[in-house]
């Protein structure tokens, strides 16, 4: 039996990005989608200001945030920089996934917390999130790409000022195969100061 050192450390090295083209036919539960939530809740944050917040998309949800995100990029791109096939993928996107969770960060009112700060508390739930997904046996993928440039995503998730939307994460049922990852060895990104 692993110890808790080993099971994370396997989780972390486990987790990978998958994309709503390789999610096979299926829902996830909505009960697996509340454990990831929950664990998400219990990130670590500066003043526990708790910053993250969640809109979950699913079933005909699905289809409101496709169409949402195909007009917010034809309404806010000039026809030169138009790209269709772009379009056809962000609208795709969440079609092909059993359920979308749009990332935002609620800024809290304490002036002393950086803004930087509540954005990664969130990041951090966003890891958590993830990391759950994993052990969970699902695929999971943080988009920030699509909507998420165009001041109108603020709109669509009523957002304020200074909140910000920091993406889509996109999860579905995946065949068991796993991905094997790579990263260089720790030691070319470390300097010790003895």
């Amino acid at each position: 039996m692993m110890n808790k050192v080993e099971l994370i450390s396997s989780l972390i090295k486990d987790r990978r990005s998958f994309y709503p083209h390789e999610y096979i036919e299926g829902e996830i539960p909505n009960e697996h989608i509340d454990l990831i939530l929950e664990n998400a809740n219990w990130a670590p944050n500066h003043g526990l200001t708790e910053p993250w917040r969640f809109f979950v998309f699913e079933k005909e949800g699905l289809q409101a945030l496709s169409e949402a995100q195909g007009n917010i990029y034809k309404d806010n791109t000039s026809e030169e920089e138009f790209d269709q096939a772009r379009y056809e993928k962000l609208v795709k996107l969440p079609l092909q996934s059993s359920h979308v969770i749009a990332i935002i960060m609620k800024r809290g009112s304490n002036p002393k917390i950086p803004k930087v700060e509540e954005i990664e508390a969130v990041a951090c739930a966003v890891q958590n999130m993830a990391l759950t997904v994993t052990a969970l046996g699902y695929g999971g993928y943080w988009s920030t790409g699509g909507m998420v440039k165009f001041k109108e995503s603020k709109e669509f998730f009523g957002l304020g000022e200074e909140d910000e939307f920091l993406g889509l994460f996109y999860m579905g049922k995946i065949p068991r195969e796993n991905k094997i990852g790579k990263r260089k060895e720790i030691k070319e990104k470390v300097t010790w100061v003895r």
